[in-house]
């Protein structure tokens, strides 16, 4: 997919587990670029997530990320076992230092509070980190061969990047257990019907390009509007309570949005009949 000429204003973190492009105005593509490793994540490649996604947040020319894996077969297989494996077994310094997640989680997105939204884009398995990470994304578009899944009980270990008490509140306690105890992965389309895929891709080779008709759907919107809404929404999910949400957003955003020059600007582009001309948020 080629990228357009916009660039973003400021320099974003050196990658080298990701590329980034920006296929569309106002839009970040953050391809996991390990697909000889199933674009499984080492430790390295967390912190360098998490930057990347920290440099989103505060970047003023971007509004909406969507994030995929190189190739056709695999999303993000999750952690990198391989390496995982060489620091238990001593043949890798233990850094503790070094070796562990960012606040913000797998990827710098499973646990990640942020400001503004990421769509995955899964083109194949989604697996243990893999599936948090989509779990920690606001919208997710599927390949029809992608799969998701949390086999960590498989392997005596535990997915503790925060996928499930996540994937609870998405499926509910039942179906979640079953997903998490037996380690038994479900389809895109299974995964549709439980409410964690917005919309399947006609094929494995367009699904970038659907989510980059939501992408470009979101970015049209005033970005101070983006920030806020998804705010609201965030809110509610992570604590349960659509009251306290409602509370705890209006407490930190309505007056700046309210008299926010993207605010004023929709006003009056509703009452001049024309296509409101966004500034970059300054929330």
């Amino acid at each position: 997919m080629a990228s357009t000429m916009l660039k973003p204003a400021t320099q974003p973190p050196p990658t080298s587990h990701v590329l980034l492009t920006y296929p569309a105005p106002h839009v970040l593509l953050v391809t996991i670029n390990r697909e000889r490793q199933m674009n499984s994540i080492p430790y390295a490649g967390h912190t360098e997530m998490g930057q990347v996604f920290d440099w989103y947040d505060r970047e003023p020319n971007l509004r909406v990320a969507i994030i995929t894996g190189a190739g056709k077969k695999a999303f993000c297989a999750g952690q990198d076992l391989i390496e995982l494996g060489k620091i238990r077994q001593g043949t890798i310094e233990r850094d503790v230092a070094k070796q562990r997640h960012p606040l913000s989680g797998f990827g710098g997105i499973s646990r990640r509070a942020g400001k503004k939204p990421i769509i995955a884009a899964v083109n194949g398995f989604a697996l243990g980190g893999g599936f948090e990470i989509v779990l920690g994304c606001d919208m997710v578009v599927a390949s029809p061969s992608a799969t998701f899944g949390l086999p960590e009980a498989l392997r005596g270990i535990f997915a503790g990047a925060g996928g499930p008490p996540r994937l609870v509140r998405n499926i509910g306690l039942p179906l979640a257990s079953e997903m998490a105890m037996t380690g038994r992965p479900i389809t895109a389309q299974r995964a549709k019907e439980l409410n964690l895929v917005n919309r399947i891709s006609p094929s494995a080779d367009t699904v970038v390009d659907e989510a980059l008709k939501l992408a470009n759907e979101i970015a049209a919107i005033s970005p101070d509007a983006a920030i806020v809404t998804r705010a609201a929404l965030k809110e509610a999910w992570e604590n349960g309570s659509v009251e306290r949400a409602t509370q705890l957003v209006i407490e930190r955003y309505e007056r700046e949005l309210n008299t926010g020059e993207n605010a004023l600007e929709g006003l009056k582009a509703f009452a001049e009949k024309r296509k409101p001309e966004w500034k970059a948020s300054k929330l």
